[in-house]
């Protein structure tokens, strides 16, 4: 079937390949999200101190990388310390990892906002996060805003009823929020859909 258009004439199939291709350049925002929403813990000017921090990066199987905005006042302690823990976020969390992420520790004391305890790094580690992991800070890669703290992890604790029968995580139990920043956005997370690896076998066999 063909369809004409200013004396040119289209397949079906090339007008949803140029009805499915029209986008909007909105400019160069980022857009790479939802991404987990953390707390992180760390020890400033010697009293324990949380912040949200939703810019998490995995750049190895061991290192991942946390970027904070140079004006946090948890920064500071992250250097010193050269140590911080990463909490893992549900939606039981919420309220306060919200209140820790809009609130500055340089004004407000956040120690008792979760109940935590050290961790074997010594970092403090959040009792009600499913999934906990304390990181060594090995190197900081500086922006004009932003500190970004290559951190390797030293220890991950888990939830005994949040890790399946390979003692994995079971993120279908674990439940991590997760943020989108276009919108500032809090998002649940979605059902399992299928193996890595799984769709790729059977496009192949198709081939």
């Amino acid at each position: 079937m063909f369809c004409r258009r200013n004396d040119s004439v289209f397949s079906i199939t090339q007008i949803l390949h140029i009805y499915l291709t029209m986008k909007k350049n909105i400019g160069n925002v980022l857009a790479l999200y939802p991404t987990p929403a953390v707390v992180v813990g760390t020890e400033v000017k010697g009293k324990v101190n949380w912040l949200l921090v939703a810019h998490v990066g995995i750049i190895g199987h061991d290192q991942i990388m946390l970027s904070m905005f140079k004006k946090h006042y948890t920064n500071e302690g992250v250097k010193q310390s050269g140590k911080v823990s990463v909490n893992m976020v549900n939606e039981a969390m919420l309220e306060r990892a919200d209140y820790v992420g809009c609130t500055s520790g340089a004004k407000t004391d956040k120690s008792d906002v979760f109940v935590f305890h050290r961790g074997e790094a010594g970092t403090p580690v959040i009792d009600e996060s499913p999934l906990v992991m304390e990181c060594e800070v090995v190197d900081n890669y500086e922006t004009e805003t932003f500190d970004n703290f290559i951190c390797k992890i030293t220890n991950t604790y888990v939830d005994e009823d949040c890790l399946n029968g390979k003692g994995k995580p079971d993120y279908d139990k674990l439940k991590p929020v997760l943020f989108e920043m276009p919108n500032y956005t809090y998002l649940r997370t979605g059902e399992t859909i299928g193996k890595c690896t799984s769709f790729g076998k059977e496009y192949r066999k198709e081939k």
